[in-house]
């Protein structure tokens, strides 16, 4: 027998419908707040915090720093980016012409060009870039969703850190390590979500609950004839997963105002064709609206797959070869359209005075072009976009050397990146110290 709360209810071999009924109707909107902790609005809202909610826009892969916002037009050609030069809105900063509408967003900004990381492959960056730290020696630290969700816990209507992707992000069968909680326990791992490029999106933890769709659930009648035959699917996972993957899910499908954030369709056509027709444009759209239902920490992937040209797979940012083709053809274009809508509209609906807004890859490409005529892994040098939360914009900060290779002045690493983030979500020194988090993190002052 197990103890849920007040009720007793039998293992995954034999759990009873009242017992399972009796213990999901006593789940506050069933987000499993024994889990998570419980914190209510008052006690969120009183949390010394700039940023309410922190939307990390993660360009897994590692686009190239040369070629987008950061390039080296009087290197050498064996170095130097073949795409043109423009202005942007801050004086004397220049990006390729491969990103125009972020260039004329310069001063909604700041841009970090020195950055470095310890991790030169994938999925091992794809930790340090999440967490701070590589994944040996164990155990793996926790993501920087997965801290804030401990410190804020559950606010009663949305799981507080959300991964929007089809899934755990990985590098071909290999996940990143610090996708979640790691240390801190899989009840901080994200709520994962996914979303196509017609604005379809799907709650991975819903499969348990088979043929049950989040946006059809009008009723606690219509819920409770659909979960008779739940039972019958746990028989196949461990109760402790189906515990917690149940419990969100509940609070899902069970509450109109949770389940309102996922529907796209509420959306104008316009300002859906405004993100653009891609996975990362209708992701992007979403994102925005789990910020404006406040989640605390939203991971927004450009992919799931770290592979640029791999059939049956999203495409990374990972341009071993044909770097320029895709970048020209695909990647740039959708990324500046989308990020560039999603920058918009958290400033046309007031939004980004509580959130900060952060975009950056693992680590950037080699300035040198390689013999494919392409960039391989370069973790010396990297840049980042920074908004939000009463950080000054408009500003450039750190600079790489002439040829993009090293930065020449104070480099940031992730752990920085972390640090930085935590502060400004009102995790302080004294609540990473309670948690043993981030240990050794510094703040980026230059961004404050």
């Amino acid at each position: 027998m197990l103890n849920i709360g007040n009720f007793k209810t039998q293992t995954c071999n034999g759990i009873g419908r009242r017992s399972f009924l009796q213990m999901s109707g006593a789940i506050p909107l069933g987000l499993g707040l024994s889990n998570y902790g419980y914190a209510d609005e008052d006690t969120v809202s009183s949390l010394a915090a700039r940023a309410k909610s922190v939307l990390f826009v993660f360009l897994w892969g590692a686009p190239s720093h040369l070629d987008t916002c950061d390039p080296k037009p009087d290197a050498p050609s064996e170095y130097r980016s073949p795409f043109g030069v423009i202005p942007t809105k801050t004086p004397g900063v220049h990006f390729t012409e491969l990103v125009p509408r972020l260039a004329q967003r310069s001063d909604k900004y700041t841009l970090v060009r020195s950055h470095h990381t310890s991790a030169p492959g994938h999925p091992d960056a794809g930790t340090v870039a999440l967490s701070g730290f590589e994944e040996n020696p164990k155990p793996v630290k926790p993501n920087f969703g997965s801290i804030i969700a401990k410190h804020r816990g559950f606010n009663g209507k949305l799981p507080p850190f959300f991964s929007i992707a089809n899934g755990v992000v990985m590098d071909g069968g290999r996940k990143i390590e610090a996708y979640g909680g790691g240390q801190l326990g899989a009840v901080y791992d994200p709520f994962m979500v996914g979303c196509s490029e017609t604005s379809q999106t799907s709650l991975p933890a819903l499969d348990l609950l088979d043929g049950i769709n989040p946006l059809r659930i009008n009723d606690r009648f219509e819920l409770m004839k659909q979960l008779d035959g739940v039972p019958r699917a746990l028989d196949k996972l461990s109760f402790q997963d189906w515990n917690r993957t149940f419990q969100q899910a509940y609070g899902l499908i069970a509450d109109p105002r949770a389940r309102q954030a996922f529907n796209l369709m509420e959306e104008s056509e316009k300002t859906r064709a405004n993100y653009g027709q891609s996975v990362f444009g209708q992701s992007a759209l979403l994102a925005r609206r789990l910020v404006e239902a406040r989640v605390p920490y939203i991971q927004l992937n450009y992919s799931r797959h770290v592979e640029a040209i791999t059939p049956g797979f999203e495409f990374g940012w990972d341009t071993h070869v044909y770097n320029f083709e895709l970048l020209q053809d695909q990647h740039c274009p959708i990324f500046d359209r989308a990020f560039c809508a999603l920058l918009d509209d958290l400033y046309d609906r007031g939004l980004m005075d509580e959130t900060l807004l952060v975009c950056m890859g693992e680590f950037g490409r080699t300035p040198k072009i390689n013999p494919r005529a392409s960039r391989d892994h370069w973790p010396p040098c990297y840049f980042s976009i920074w908004a939000g939360a009463g950080l000054e914009p408009g500003r450039v900060i750190g600079e790489s050397d002439k040829r993009g290779e090293h930065p020449i002045t104070r480099p940031f690493s992730p752990l920085m990146v972390g640090t930085t983030i935590a502060e400004l979500a009102g995790v302080d020194s004294q609540a990473r110290a309670e948690m043993r988090v981030l240990e050794g993190g510094e703040v980026i002052h230059e961004l404050l």
